[in-house]
């Protein structure tokens, strides 16, 4: 037997007990003779003291490196008073022991696991050694997180009738919006299979079959550049799809689960209940993203009739002026205007950032010069002007204007500390515009899901304009973070084929790459709409994590490598031969 308990199992009520216990040797302290080691295993530690008059090879004792996992058994015993530690939950005993085995001996550590503990030794280092890393407690504890919200999302799913079904891993190619991976076929030369980008069309064909809620957490795998908030190639997804349900009675029923993981699970503060649903025209006019911080109340106003009545060239010429009034930010620096704020706007796609304070009643520096006494005293009493504040503004197109002072919005929060770790604001996000201008075509296109029913259907597909048709399309955010796209979905072929028309592409496009789903929705499909929350990015949030690798067991690094095991790899010429691949490597 190797345990008859864990590391973090016996208390008061096990003194006297002959126990054994396996783990790692946390710490080693040798007090002239009398040796303690702190003992680890993944539930906690307990410490174990070896007299030498017990042991019958103490050199072996004597002999424990850091990291090295022993089996040791022994007598609880009662620690002295003056030795409990009440920051453990076994700080009240100890294990008194009689016998001990090396189950296995470790070399040096590449680094330090716990001196450190912060991720500090280079990162290219940490991810070849992932199974060492992950030991450390940061981590180990977001695993721990990330399974007990799996579980409760399982419970959560099965006990409101959702049934699970998983979908291929094999399938084919699709544009989802970016690059597939794809796998070439041994049986069909020449032919490929793709990876899910998500499970999107089967879980719509599955609310046709009848199955009218389903779910799974799914993998999704997209060849795209890595991120913060995104691991490269491959993620989880709460995939989700319900039938006879309007979107707000959707919304009634998968509310409540964000709300639960926030509080019974991650043991924060849901801000808001239920969650403000905003417009996204209004999100984006109000906080200049579509996936505001909506913790602290900083918001954005449009000035533009003000500006253009000025005598401000930029703002008179300008399709939109809006500003950012920051109470307490009149204590920033020229400098740091210049060089942190003023490059967040730009990062915007601003051409400049704007700004003058009002300190104690006054107007004061950057642009207040341009303007008189009356105008100062207006655009004060536009935007309720409090006291002590810095006013930042933007003239430019409509999309800048927002998403500049947008950025400029996110930097404040995070300089300022104005947001609550412990808080979580969660709020859906609707009516999306149906379709956007994309630039680089000169063309419409869509502007996200192309499966999405467009507001209005046929109707407005016919007689509005295209930059004006909404989508039924939803986003759940929180915290800055998008953890989810959803929409009512198009289940209509004439619809469908209507709306692609429109995005240039013509009825045999259609049918060549959507073929089973036109003729699915043929033979009768019910209204349906779902999404799919990232289970990665839940775990970031709830965890309070800044970057995605710090809730991925064995993650890829910034170049979409596993160091850890070398991927991707090179094979072998007759694996290629088998494949009808021949290999053909850009030049240098």
């Amino acid at each position: 037997m190797y345990r008859t308990h864990t590391c973090n199992a016996l208390n008061t009520t096990h003194v006297g007990q002959e126990v054994t216990l396996s783990g790692w040797v946390h710490k080693r302290r040798d007090l002239g003779g009398l040796i303690f080691v702190d003992l680890r295993d993944r539930y906690g530690l307990t410490q174990v003291v070896f007299h030498p008059e017990d042991i019958a090879d103490f050199s072996v004792v004597e002999g424990l490196k850091y990291e090295h996992i022993i089996k040791v058994s022994g007598k609880v015993v009662a620690r002295d008073t003056k030795a409990v530690n009440d920051k453990l939950t076994t700080g009240k005993i100890e294990l008194s022991a009689v016998s001990i085995d090396i189950l296995s001996a470790t070399k040096p550590m590449p680094f330090e696991i716990f001196e450190t503990d912060k991720g500090e030794e280079d990162e290219e280092l940490r991810l070849k050694y992932r199974f060492l890393e992950l030991r450390r407690k940061r981590l180990k504890e977001n695993i721990l997180f990330r399974n007990k919200m799996e579980q409760y999302i399982h419970k959560y799913m099965q006990e409101r009738d959702f049934i699970h079904i998983s979908t291929p891993i094999l399938t084919v190619s699709s544009p989802e919006g970016a690059r597939d991976f794809l796998v070439p076929s041994r049986i069909h030369p020449g032919k490929f299979y793709a990876l899910p980008q998500a499970p999107q069309q089967y879980k719509q064909l599955s609310m046709v079959a009848g199955f009218d809620r389903y779910y799974q957490i799914a993998p999704c795998l997209r060849d795209e550049d890595p991120r913060a908030d995104r691991s490269p190639g491959e993620f989880y997804q709460l995939d989700c799809e319900v039938s006879f349900m309007t979107r707000d009675e959707f919304f009634d029923l998968m509310e409540p689960l964000f709300i639960e993981l926030t509080e019974n699970v991650a043991g924060k503060t849901v801000m808001q209940k239920p969650f403000p649903r905003i417009p996204y025209k209004e999100v984006m006019e109000t906080y200049g993203s579509d996936r505001p911080d909506l913790r602290f109340d900083l918001k954005i106003s449009d000035v533009t009739e003000w500006g253009k009545e000025t005598d401000f060239k930029v703002f008179q010429s300008a399709e939109h002026v809006r500003v950012l009034v920051v109470p307490g930010g009149h204590e920033f620096s020229r400098k740091e205007i210049t060089d942190e704020f003023e490059d967040k706007a730009k990062r915007g796609h601003a051409k400049g950032l704007a700004w003058m304070k009002h300190v104690d009643g006054a107007f004061d520096g950057g642009i207040m010069k341009f303007f008189t006494e009356t105008q100062l005293q207006q655009l004060k009493e536009q935007v309720s002007l409090s006291e002590n504040s810095i006013l930042f503004f933007v003239a430019d197109s409509w999309d800048v204007s927002c998403k500049a002072l947008g950025v400029v919005r996110e930097y404040v929060g995070e300089k300022m500390k104005l947001a609550d770790p412990n808080m979580i604001g969660w709020a859906w996000v609707v009516d999306f515009p149906f379709y956007e201008w994309n630039e680089e075509y000169k063309k419409v296109d869509f502007g996200h899901n192309p499966f999405s029913m467009p507001q209005g259907g046929m109707d407005a597909l016919m007689n509005q304009d295209p930059l004006m048709i909404l989508a039924d399309q939803y986003d759940i955010i929180a915290n800055g973070l998008e953890l989810s796209s959803g929409a009512v979905r198009n289940k209509d072929p004439e619809v469908m084929y209507k709306a692609f028309e429109i995005a240039g592409y013509k009825k045999s496009d259609v049918d060549d790459k959507f073929g089973h789903m036109i003729r699915a929705f043929e033979y009768g499909a019910p209204p349906h709409c779902g999404f799919a929350p990232g289970i990665e990015r839940l775990v970031m949030l709830l965890r309070g994590e800044k970057n995605i690798r710090s809730v991925v067991p064995f993650p890829k690094n910034q170049k979409a490598e596993e160091p850890m095991v070398g991927s991707p790899s090179t094979v072998d010429d007759e694996q290629l031969k088998e494949l009808s691949i021949k290999v053909s490597l850009p030049k240098a």
